[in-house]
């Protein structure tokens, strides 16, 4: 899997440029991702952290972009790729396996050999926030790296949305860009496609279809409200939206 790709601009895409890396805009994560790395859980107490913002990750060819909320404390913040060393990429990867979208279906390691086909994931924050809830004021500023992310990836098709607050930063991307898109007007709903595309003013903000699915996080997926099965459904019309079959 190559690691860059061709911008609108015809710029390479680096989807971990160096002012990614040092970035500090939230000094309440930068110190909390820190501090993770630093204490460690200890199953992973031998293991060095990665403990700074992640990266997005995925083929930079990708038509379908995913849209998950944060790095998890001892997952992403511990491996630096989104979705890696926990229980909600391994949620997450077996589903893009079993729908054609990965070449395996486990994410322990930067290293594992995995690679997605067709698909880029991304996230609404960059770094782990405490409690998994990043402040408002800490999503706005990574709507910086979430356009980046939008600029650097032409051929998106469709976008998934995983969890709510996936939902409404892509909303507020396209707000920006000047969409007439509010909360209430397009509200989060697992399994809704959301035509945002065919509003007026798509065309300029480069609005594509919003499809929702629920949050791979265990107080989903542990009590039945996300199964492996609604899942797949999910992915499946995503993958549909996007011509990927």
């Amino acid at each position: 899997m190559s690691t860059t790709a061709s911008s609108r601009e015809g710029t390479p895409f680096d989807p971990y440029p160096p002012d990614l890396a040092s970035c500090r805009r939230c000094p309440r994560l930068g110190e909390f991702r820190e501090h993770i790395a630093q204490v460690k859980r200890r199953a992973y107490r031998d293991q060095q952290y990665w403990g700074a913002p992640v990266p997005g990750f995925g083929d930079p060819d990708a038509r379908l972009l995913l849209v998950g909320l944060a790095p998890g404390a001892h997952g992403s913040n511990r491996t630096g790729r989104m979705f890696t060393g926990d229980a909600s990429g391994t949620f997450l990867y077996a589903s893009l396996h079993r729908n054609g979208l990965a070449n395996q279906p486990t994410s322990v390691s930067r290293d594992d050999g995995l690679a997605l086909k067709g698909v880029w994931i991304t996230a609404s924050a960059r770094c782990v926030p405490p409690g998994n809830k990043p402040l408002t004021e800490e999503l706005n500023n990574c709507q910086h790296w979430l356009r980046y992310d939008f600029d650097g990836l032409p051929n998106v098709r469709a976008i998934l949305a995983l969890g709510k607050i996936g939902h409404d930063a892509v909303l507020k991307l396209y707000r920006d860009r000047g969409l007439k898109v509010t909360l209430a007007s397009v509200p989060f709903g697992h399994g809704r496609v959301h035509r945002i595309d065919q509003l007026p003013g798509a065309v300029e903000s480069g609005a594509k279809p919003l499809i929702d699915v629920y949050h791979v996080s265990l107080q989903n997926t542990n009590t039945g409200r996300l199964t492996p099965t609604m899942f797949d459904e999910v992915v499946a019309l995503a993958k549909r939206e996007a011509g990927l079959g």
